[in-house]
Protein backbone atom coordinates (compact mmCIF):
# COMPACT_ATOMS: atom_id res chain seq x y z
CA UNK A 1 0.00 0.00 0.00
CA UNK A 2 1.57 3.39 -1.21
CA UNK A 3 -0.33 6.55 0.72
CA UNK A 4 -0.11 9.61 -1.92
CA UNK A 5 -0.37 13.07 -0.78
CA UNK A 6 -0.97 15.80 -3.46
CA UNK A 7 -0.65 18.97 -2.53
CA UNK A 8 -2.29 21.23 -4.97
CA UNK A 9 -6.36 20.77 -5.69
CA UNK A 10 -6.31 22.13 -9.47
CA UNK A 11 -6.23 21.01 -13.05
CA UNK A 12 -3.11 19.70 -12.96
CA UNK A 13 -3.51 17.98 -9.64
CA UNK A 14 -7.04 16.63 -9.85
CA UNK A 15 -5.83 15.06 -13.39
CA UNK A 16 -3.43 12.95 -11.49
CA UNK A 17 -5.81 12.23 -8.34
CA UNK A 18 -8.06 11.06 -11.29
CA UNK A 19 -5.55 8.89 -13.04
CA UNK A 20 -4.42 6.82 -10.37
CA UNK A 21 -8.28 5.99 -9.20
CA UNK A 22 -8.96 4.64 -12.84
CA UNK A 23 -5.71 2.94 -12.60
CA UNK A 24 -6.78 1.07 -9.49
CA UNK A 25 -5.59 3.05 -6.44
CA UNK A 26 -7.82 3.06 -3.68
CA UNK A 27 -9.29 6.13 -2.71
CA UNK A 28 -8.18 5.99 1.19
CA UNK A 29 -4.66 6.00 -0.04
CA UNK A 30 -4.87 9.39 -1.51
CA UNK A 31 -5.20 12.56 0.22
CA UNK A 32 -5.63 16.14 -1.43
CA UNK A 33 -4.48 19.33 0.15
CA UNK A 34 -6.65 21.96 -1.30
CA UNK A 35 -7.20 25.74 0.59
CA UNK A 36 -10.19 27.08 -1.25
CA UNK A 37 -13.25 25.46 0.60
CA UNK A 38 -15.56 24.97 -2.70
CA UNK A 39 -12.99 23.34 -4.51
CA UNK A 40 -11.87 21.01 -1.80
CA UNK A 41 -15.74 20.38 -1.81
CA UNK A 42 -16.11 19.41 -5.13
CA UNK A 43 -12.47 17.19 -4.80
CA UNK A 44 -14.14 15.29 -2.04
CA UNK A 45 -17.42 14.57 -3.88
CA UNK A 46 -15.97 13.83 -7.02
CA UNK A 47 -13.79 11.59 -6.07
CA UNK A 48 -14.39 10.09 -2.59
CA UNK A 49 -11.08 11.26 -1.23
CA UNK A 50 -10.30 13.00 1.84
CA UNK A 51 -9.76 16.56 1.07
CA UNK A 52 -7.47 18.62 3.74
CA UNK A 53 -6.65 22.42 3.96
CA UNK A 54 -3.27 21.32 5.85
CA UNK A 55 -0.17 20.19 4.09
CA UNK A 56 1.29 19.20 7.40
CA UNK A 57 -1.65 17.02 8.04
CA UNK A 58 -1.98 15.59 4.27
CA UNK A 59 2.08 15.22 4.18
CA UNK A 60 2.21 12.88 7.90
CA UNK A 61 2.16 9.45 6.68
CA UNK A 62 2.27 9.59 3.15
CA UNK A 63 4.99 7.62 1.42
CA UNK A 64 4.61 10.02 -1.66
CA UNK A 65 4.23 13.87 -1.43
CA UNK A 66 3.29 15.45 -4.85
CA UNK A 67 3.74 19.48 -5.27
CA UNK A 68 1.20 20.25 -7.93
CA UNK A 69 0.93 24.00 -7.05
CA UNK A 70 2.41 27.01 -9.22
CA UNK A 71 6.25 27.86 -8.94
CA UNK A 72 5.79 30.80 -6.75
CA UNK A 73 3.38 28.79 -4.21
CA UNK A 74 6.79 26.35 -3.45
CA UNK A 75 8.40 27.75 -0.77
CA UNK A 76 4.87 28.14 1.18
CA UNK A 77 4.41 24.28 0.51
CA UNK A 78 8.36 23.73 2.32
CA UNK A 79 7.45 25.89 4.75
CA UNK A 80 4.49 23.45 5.81
CA UNK A 81 6.12 20.53 5.44
CA UNK A 82 9.23 21.57 7.51
CA UNK A 83 6.50 21.37 10.26
CA UNK A 84 5.41 18.38 9.09
CA UNK A 85 8.99 17.20 9.81
CA UNK A 86 8.57 15.20 6.72
CA UNK A 87 12.14 12.84 6.36
CA UNK A 88 12.08 12.52 9.92
CA UNK A 89 9.37 9.97 10.43
CA UNK A 90 9.95 6.62 10.88
CA UNK A 91 8.11 6.17 7.20
CA UNK A 92 10.62 7.46 4.37
CA UNK A 93 8.74 9.61 1.69
CA UNK A 94 10.18 10.77 -1.69
CA UNK A 95 8.64 14.68 -3.19
CA UNK A 96 7.80 14.74 -6.56
CA UNK A 97 7.51 18.39 -7.77
CA UNK A 98 5.07 19.35 -10.75
CA UNK A 99 6.02 22.73 -9.84
CA UNK A 100 7.47 24.10 -13.41
CA UNK A 101 10.72 25.58 -13.53
CA UNK A 102 11.92 24.88 -9.66
CA UNK A 103 15.18 22.69 -9.31
CA UNK A 104 15.41 19.78 -7.40
CA UNK A 105 18.44 21.41 -5.39
CA UNK A 106 15.67 24.52 -4.60
CA UNK A 107 13.84 21.26 -2.94
CA UNK A 108 16.98 19.54 -1.24
CA UNK A 109 18.04 22.95 0.13
CA UNK A 110 15.02 23.09 2.27
CA UNK A 111 13.76 19.45 3.33
CA UNK A 112 15.93 17.73 5.50
CA UNK A 113 19.45 16.08 4.75
CA UNK A 114 19.23 13.11 1.79
CA UNK A 115 15.82 13.86 1.59
CA UNK A 116 14.89 11.90 -2.11
CA UNK A 117 13.02 14.78 -4.66
CA UNK A 118 12.28 13.94 -8.56
CA UNK A 119 11.51 16.86 -10.65
CA UNK A 120 8.52 17.01 -13.92
CA UNK A 121 7.90 18.14 -16.37
CA UNK A 122 4.15 17.18 -17.26
CA UNK A 123 2.05 18.68 -19.93
CA UNK A 124 -1.24 19.18 -20.47
CA UNK A 125 -2.71 16.34 -22.23
CA UNK A 126 -2.61 14.71 -18.87
CA UNK A 127 -5.69 16.12 -18.07
CA UNK A 128 -7.16 13.48 -20.79
CA UNK A 129 -5.09 10.52 -19.49
CA UNK A 130 -2.58 10.75 -22.48
CA UNK A 131 0.13 13.48 -20.62
CA UNK A 132 3.90 13.32 -21.90
CA UNK A 133 5.70 13.80 -18.63
CA UNK A 134 9.73 13.90 -18.12
CA UNK A 135 11.09 13.22 -15.00
CA UNK A 136 14.68 13.62 -13.62
CA UNK A 137 16.27 12.37 -10.12
CA UNK A 138 17.51 14.36 -7.66
CA UNK A 139 20.86 13.56 -5.76
CA UNK A 140 19.03 11.13 -3.63
CA UNK A 141 16.51 9.27 -5.21
CA UNK A 142 16.96 5.79 -5.09
CA UNK A 143 16.08 3.63 -8.51
CA UNK A 144 12.83 2.18 -6.81
CA UNK A 145 11.82 5.81 -5.72
CA UNK A 146 11.87 6.55 -9.28
CA UNK A 147 9.86 3.35 -10.31
CA UNK A 148 7.45 4.71 -7.93
CA UNK A 149 7.26 8.26 -9.35
CA UNK A 150 7.38 6.31 -13.16
CA UNK A 151 4.33 4.25 -12.08
CA UNK A 152 2.30 6.87 -10.64
CA UNK A 153 2.84 9.28 -13.89
CA UNK A 154 1.69 6.30 -16.21
CA UNK A 155 -1.81 6.28 -14.64
CA UNK A 156 -2.14 9.84 -16.62
CA UNK A 157 0.32 9.02 -19.80
CA UNK A 158 4.14 8.15 -20.80
CA UNK A 159 7.32 8.98 -18.57
CA UNK A 160 11.10 9.13 -19.54
CA UNK A 161 13.73 9.76 -17.48
CA UNK A 162 15.85 12.65 -18.40
CA UNK A 163 19.54 14.36 -16.53
CA UNK A 164 17.79 17.41 -14.64
CA UNK A 165 20.44 19.64 -16.93
CA UNK A 166 17.67 18.59 -20.02
CA UNK A 167 14.61 19.79 -18.42
CA UNK A 168 14.91 23.23 -20.19
CA UNK A 169 14.89 21.23 -23.36
CA UNK A 170 11.81 19.39 -22.55
CA UNK A 171 10.00 22.34 -21.65
CA UNK A 172 10.76 23.75 -25.11
CA UNK A 173 9.25 20.70 -26.97
CA UNK A 174 6.59 18.53 -24.62
CA UNK A 175 6.01 20.99 -21.88
CA UNK A 176 5.12 23.88 -24.74
CA UNK A 177 4.20 21.70 -27.34
CA UNK A 178 0.89 21.47 -26.98
CA UNK A 179 0.69 25.05 -27.81
CA UNK A 180 2.04 24.21 -31.26
CA UNK A 181 -0.11 21.87 -31.83
CA UNK A 182 -3.00 23.70 -31.33
CA UNK A 183 -1.30 26.80 -33.20
CA UNK A 184 -1.12 24.46 -36.13
CA UNK A 185 -4.56 23.49 -35.63
CA UNK A 186 -6.07 26.32 -35.18
CA UNK A 187 -4.00 28.01 -38.85
CA UNK A 188 -5.22 25.10 -40.46
CA UNK A 189 -9.17 25.57 -39.45
CA UNK A 190 -8.99 29.30 -40.74
CA UNK A 191 -7.19 28.27 -44.01
CA UNK A 192 -9.98 25.56 -45.05
CA UNK A 193 -12.47 28.04 -43.71
CA UNK A 194 -10.83 30.35 -46.19
CA UNK A 195 -11.06 27.56 -48.73
CA UNK A 196 -15.07 27.51 -48.39
CA UNK A 197 -15.20 24.68 -45.64
CA UNK A 198 -17.37 25.53 -42.27
CA UNK A 199 -15.66 26.14 -39.76
CA UNK A 200 -17.54 23.10 -37.86
CA UNK A 201 -16.71 20.72 -40.99
CA UNK A 202 -13.13 22.40 -41.49
CA UNK A 203 -12.18 21.29 -36.91
CA UNK A 204 -13.67 18.07 -37.56
CA UNK A 205 -11.31 17.48 -40.61
CA UNK A 206 -8.44 19.01 -38.85
CA UNK A 207 -8.57 16.81 -35.68
CA UNK A 208 -9.47 13.70 -36.73
CA UNK A 209 -6.63 14.02 -39.49
CA UNK A 210 -4.17 14.98 -36.77
CA UNK A 211 -5.20 12.30 -34.41
CA UNK A 212 -4.96 9.38 -36.75
CA UNK A 213 -1.55 11.13 -37.89
CA UNK A 214 -0.25 10.36 -34.54
CA UNK A 215 -1.83 7.00 -34.39
CA UNK A 216 -0.52 6.05 -37.53
CA UNK A 217 3.56 7.63 -36.35
CA UNK A 218 3.14 5.84 -33.10
CA UNK A 219 1.63 2.35 -34.67
CA UNK A 220 3.46 1.50 -37.52
CA UNK A 221 6.71 1.63 -36.48
CA UNK A 222 8.13 4.24 -39.23
CA UNK A 223 9.36 7.67 -38.73
CA UNK A 224 7.87 10.39 -39.60
CA UNK A 225 10.25 11.11 -42.94
CA UNK A 226 9.32 8.41 -44.00
CA UNK A 227 5.07 8.59 -43.60
CA UNK A 228 5.32 11.65 -44.88
CA UNK A 229 7.22 10.78 -48.26
CA UNK A 230 4.63 7.85 -48.20
CA UNK A 231 1.53 10.01 -48.60
CA UNK A 232 4.02 12.85 -50.64
CA UNK A 233 3.43 11.91 -54.57
CA UNK A 234 5.79 13.29 -57.41
CA UNK A 235 3.98 16.81 -58.65
CA UNK A 236 1.12 15.81 -56.63
CA UNK A 237 -1.37 17.86 -54.08
CA UNK A 238 0.87 17.40 -50.96
CA UNK A 239 3.79 17.63 -52.77
CA UNK A 240 2.62 21.37 -53.16
CA UNK A 241 1.78 22.53 -50.04
CA UNK A 242 5.48 20.85 -48.70
CA UNK A 243 6.71 23.21 -51.12
CA UNK A 244 4.65 26.33 -49.55
CA UNK A 245 5.52 25.10 -46.20
CA UNK A 246 9.30 24.66 -47.08
CA UNK A 247 9.31 28.41 -48.73
CA UNK A 248 7.84 29.63 -45.48
CA UNK A 249 10.92 28.42 -43.43
CA UNK A 250 8.74 26.14 -41.38
CA UNK A 251 11.70 24.27 -39.72
CA UNK A 252 13.53 27.04 -39.43
CA UNK A 253 10.79 28.66 -37.30
CA UNK A 254 10.26 25.72 -35.22
CA UNK A 255 14.21 25.59 -34.83
CA UNK A 256 13.98 29.51 -33.32
CA UNK A 257 10.50 28.78 -31.78
CA UNK A 258 12.48 25.84 -29.27
CA UNK A 259 15.42 27.41 -28.85
CA UNK A 260 13.19 30.56 -27.22
CA UNK A 261 11.21 28.60 -25.48
CA UNK A 262 14.79 26.67 -24.14
CA UNK A 263 16.36 29.86 -22.98
CA UNK A 264 13.05 31.21 -21.35
CA UNK A 265 12.77 28.11 -19.35
CA UNK A 266 16.29 28.45 -18.44
CA UNK A 267 15.91 31.95 -17.21
CA UNK A 268 12.93 31.04 -15.08
CA UNK A 269 15.08 28.21 -12.83
CA UNK A 270 17.19 31.05 -12.91
CA UNK A 271 15.30 33.00 -10.87
CA UNK A 272 12.71 29.98 -9.44
CA UNK A 273 16.66 28.74 -7.77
Amino acid sequence: MTRIAVIGGGRIGEALIAGLLESGRASKDLVAVEPMKARAELLAERFGIRVSGEIADAAIGADLIVIAVKPHDVDGVLTELQKAEVGEQEREAVLMSLAVGVPTSRFEAKLPAGFPVVRVMPNTPMLVGQGMSAIAPGRYTRPEQLELVTEVLESVGKVVTVSESQMDAVTAVSGSGPAYFFLIVEAMVDAAVGLGLTRDVATQLVVQTMLGSAALLEESGQSAVELRAAVTSPAGTTAAAVRELERGAVRSAFHEALNAAKRRSAEQGALAD
